[in-house]
């Protein structure tokens, strides 16, 4: 019993937080949550060049082409396991991806969608915050969920989208 003393006396004393102490305290409660990454939009001049090195070099799953008029665009979902690639090509002359091609001949990123849980409260709040919010409701997405699009000056020089989880 000598043994069992001595390591029931030296072991350590363990403290634990209190919930006054709680971390979560300077964290503002929000009326929606911020989820998962959904997707990174590549904005490309050529869609089947693009289509083909994700499928037929890289070996991902690829998507058929869709035409979204409303939003003016083609898009094309790259799967990536944790996330995805859109790949948005212009519909129409007043694309806005149009308009990004011609500033950026060879493509690139366009920008990055997050879902939330509560679009509207999400809308509420980031209008609060003076978030510019680039329409006035939700439009139908790609993966046709209410979408929103936050203004690049205000999320640091990125457009944000956020997609209704």
């Amino acid at each position: 019993s000598g043994l069992l003393t001595r390591l029931q006396t030296s072991a350590p004393t363990i403290r634990t937080l209190s919930s006054s102490n709680s971390f979560s305290q300077n964290i503002p409660s929000c009326l929606w949550k911020l989820g998962r990454l959904n997707h990174v939009a590549i904005a490309v001049p050529d869609l089947e060049k693009a289509q083909s090195l994700y499928k037929d070099v890289l070996g991902a799953q690829v998507s058929e082409t869709v035409a979204l008029p409303e939003h003016g665009v083609y898009t094309v979902f790259v799967e990536l396991g944790n996330t995805k690639l859109e790949l948005l090509h212009p519909l129409g002359e007043k694309s806005p991806i149009a308009s990004f091609l011609q500033k950026n001949k060879a493509g690139g990123m366009h920008h990055i969608c997050i879902e939330v849980d509560d679009i509207k409260a999400a809308m509420t709040e980031l209008k609060k915050k003076k978030i510019r919010i680039l329409s006035e409701e939700p439009k139908i997405g790609a993966h046709g969920k209410p979408v929103i699009f936050l203004h690049p000056k205000d999320c640091h020089g990125v457009l944000v989208e956020l997609e209704q989880a």
